[in-house]
């Protein structure tokens, strides 16, 4: 089944041939044959014509082919299953090692929070890779983790602290609240993309504010995304900051123009004008200055010349 449509833009135009057919778009083939043109101040012109070919599918069609798409649909099934069960199990529970840092972790971040005055305060812990994910809820305790999470830092740090002084083995410890490290993450590489673009434009490097490790980690992943620019770390912890520097170099515009900027060879600013010139020279001084007719005469060799006596 092949028909021909026409309405003002192109997606009006599927729409009508999906609307006729009575089937969505995607089951259509459509070949454009014109476009509206963009007239002036963008207004289109003209109509967009598209045809549409459909291929009905009969019922004895669809009769014969169900039994092989359900056979089809037991073996993925199957496979699957044999494939979950030769797959070495996730670890749904902390192991018995680690139990005890777990619990130390968990038991200071609910009583910091009692002194907080966080009402139905809920810290439960999930095991990660090297320790484990605390996720804390409570009445109004969102609202509190600061626009950076400086508080979720904050317990992270100092529930690590407490957790490994139990042994030596590093325990490592992640806090988060109703999903604000993922949001956090996404708008940290949002803006090292959008730095690094601007970086990568104007050449100029620039430095960020001062973060944690977690986040400059994040910063430098983003940035090596985006060619032409580069990132490092400077200075100290707690001001330890990430700088985005260009690696391309850009060509040379000139050097200091002078003090007044660029001036004209009069010495003036853009030229201008001639500066008068007033003679200050006396009558004596001129008069002094003409040539004399001894001048021209010849003394002979010498510095004095030859003296006859």
């Amino acid at each position: 089944m092949k028909e021909t449509f026409t309405a003002a833009t192109v997606e009006e135009a599927k729409a009508k041939a999906a609307e006729s057919f009575g089937v969505s778009e995607d089951k259509i083939n459509f070949t454009v044959l014109e476009e509206p043109k963009k007239g002036l101040f963008g207004k289109l012109k003209g109509e967009a014509k598209i045809e549409a070919e459909f291929t009905a599918v009969s019922t004895e069609t669809i009769a014969k082919t169900a039994p092989v798409q359900e056979a089809a649909e037991k073996t993925v099934a199957a496979e699957t299953a044999a494939a979950e069960e030769t797959a070495p199990a996730k670890a749904a529970e902390i192991s018995e090692q680690d139990k005890a840092k777990a619990d130390a972790a968990v038991n200071y971040i609910k009583a910091v929070l009692v002194q907080m005055g966080i009402e139905n305060a809920e810290v439960t812990a999930s095991p990660a890779e090297s320790g484990i994910n605390i996720e804390i809820s409570g009445d109004g305790f969102y609202e509190l983790i600061g626009k950076k999470g400086e508080l979720l830092d904050a317990l992270q740090y100092l529930s690590s602290l407490v957790c490994n002084k139990i042994d030596r083995e590093y325990f490592r410890i992640t806090t988060d609240c109703g999903g604000f490290r993922a949001k956090r993450k996404a708008q940290l590489e949002r803006l090292a993309h959008k730095l690094a673009n601007n970086v990568k434009k104007s050449g100029r490097t620039h430095a960020l504010e001062p973060m944690n490790p977690y986040e400059r980690r994040i910063i430098h992943a983003a940035v090596s995304e985006v060619e032409g620019v580069t990132s490092k770390s400077v200075g100290e912890d707690p001001f330890r900051k990430v700088v985005i520097s260009s690696t391309e170099k850009r060509p040379y515009n000139g050097g200091y123009k002078g003090k007044g900027g660029k001036r004209g060879g009069n010495g003036r600013r853009g030229g201008g004008r001639p500066k008068p010139h007033y003679d200050i020279t006396t009558s004596f001084e001129k008069n002094y200055k003409k040539p004399k007719p001894e001048d021209d005469m010849d003394l002979g060799s010498g510095v004095y010349g030859k003296i006859d006596f």
